[in-house]
Formats: structure tokens, C-alpha cells, sequence
């Protein structure tokens, strides 16, 4: 028998992009798997460190003795790479219509990609970008901090507590934590981080707007 769909009350949603909303991941294991090779690294050792931190971040944590120019100084030449492949960018299986479902509902984009890139994403995936975006160019410290978390229940209107916020990877996870939200994980890297609820994809996620403008979200297990 399927366990029983965990339903969770918020005001407003919080939605990290990179395998939350958008799977690219053909794109960053290309791109990343190239620069672990130049500086002889394990490609999967520096995926599973890559994925929810803007680059420069996960630069720093590899290769700490490196100095930090050298590594936003890589960081804008990963971001063109990123930007100008988009073979294999696709929506999370239910990511159309659970966009639409939030269509007149308070939410917001807090990704670690800039805004460039998350609308060449966005696009590729044929997604709408929500009305509020908060992208690297708009915080200070990269995930794990919680400041994006912050940034964008703030430019809802709404205490973190009073948010859910949608991730996929670790770093995004403890972000999102950090910041006073709970957390509904999508996808298999969420599982082993013990989101507040689970959902293979966004298929098993529903939304409903209640008449109290809170909004009730109903993930599937």
C-alpha cells in the first residue's frame, strides 16, 4: 500500500531551478567534467561538491589554496560555457504544469545560476521564469548560505517560516534550512538530505491556492 501524500501549508514558494525545475544535468557534468580534468581531479568527486553552489563557490571548496580571483575569474568563463550549451536542457517531469498552478501565487526563483543563465535555461526548457528572481548577482554568499532563502521570502513579503522551499541538492537543502524554511526535496540528491517531505519528480506535486491566500502543497509518496 503507497504511503499516505504529505500535504504542507505555506504562503509563498521558493524554487531552486537546477534539477528542481530545469535538469541540466548533461550540461554541468560536461562542462564540470572538463574542468576537473584540467586541474586533475575526479570528475565525480567535483560534481557531487557542484551541484546547488554557484561555481566560484565550489572552486573554493576544491581548491582552497587558490586565490579567489583566479577562481571568479573561471566562474564567468564556466557561465559562458553553461550559457551556450543547452543540449540536453530539459523540464523536470511536471514542471510545466506546476508552473502554471503557481501562476497567481506568490513565488519566487532563488537559484545559484545568474540571471542569464537561468533564462537561457528557463527558455530551453520551455519554462516561464517566475515574476521574482533571486540569482547570483543578487547575493553575497553562494549555497549553503541562506542569504538567496532570505532575499527572496523578503521580496515576497513573507517570513521564511512561513515559505516552502523546493531543492534538490544538499547545499540548496541546508540553505533553505538555514534560512527558517521548510523544504520539499525533488529528485534522487534530495532523498539522503531528509527533506521536510519527497517527491521523485514534480509530477507528484500538487498545488492549491486556499481562499485565506495560503497555499497548500500536497507531494505524493
Amino acid at each position: 500500500m503507497p504511503a499516505a501524500p504529505i500535504q504542507l501549508t505555506a504562503h509563498a514558494l521558493l524554487l531552486d531551478m537546477d534539477g528542481t525545475l530545469v535538469n541540466s544535468d548533461a550540461v554541468v557534468e560536461r562542462c564540470w567534467g572538463r574542468w576537473a580534468e584540467r586541474q586533475g581531479l575526479d570528475p565525480a568527486a567535483v560534481l557531487a561538491v557542484a551541484h546547488g553552489r554557484q561555481g566560484h563557490a565550489t572552486m573554493a571548496a576544491l581548491l582552497p589554496d587558490r586565490p579567489v580571483e583566479v577562481n571568479l575569474a573561471e566562474n564567468r568563463r564556466m557561465l559562458a560555457e553553461e550559457r551556450a550549451d543547452t543540449d540536453g536542457v530539459v523540464p523536470v517531469p511536471g514542471a510545466p504544469a506546476f508552473l502554471t498552478a503557481l501562476a497567481d501565487l506568490p513565488h519566487a526563483l532563488v537559484t545559484s545560476a545568474d540571471e542569464p543563465l537561468a533564462t537561457v535555461r528557463m527558455a530551453a526548457a520551455g519554462l516561464p521564469l517566475p515574476p521574482v528572481l533571486i540569482t547570483a548577482e543578487s547575493v553575497g554568499g553562494s549555497k549553503p548560505d541562506p542569504e538567496g532563502f532570505l532575499k527572496g521570502a523578503a521580496a515576497l513579503g513573507h517570513d521564511p517560516a512561513d515559505c516552502l522551499a523546493f531543492e534538490d541538492s544538499g547545499a540548496g537543502i541546508e540553505a533553505a534550512r538555514a534560512a527558517g524554511a521548510r523544504v520539499v526535496g525533488i529528485g534522487p540528491r534530495a532523498l539522503a538530505h531528509r527533506p521536510d517531505a519527497h517527491a521523485d519528480t514534480l509530477r507528484d506535486v500538487t498545488v492549491t491556492a486556499g481562499p485565506d491566500g495560503t497555499v497548500t502543497v500536497t507531494v505524493r509518496r
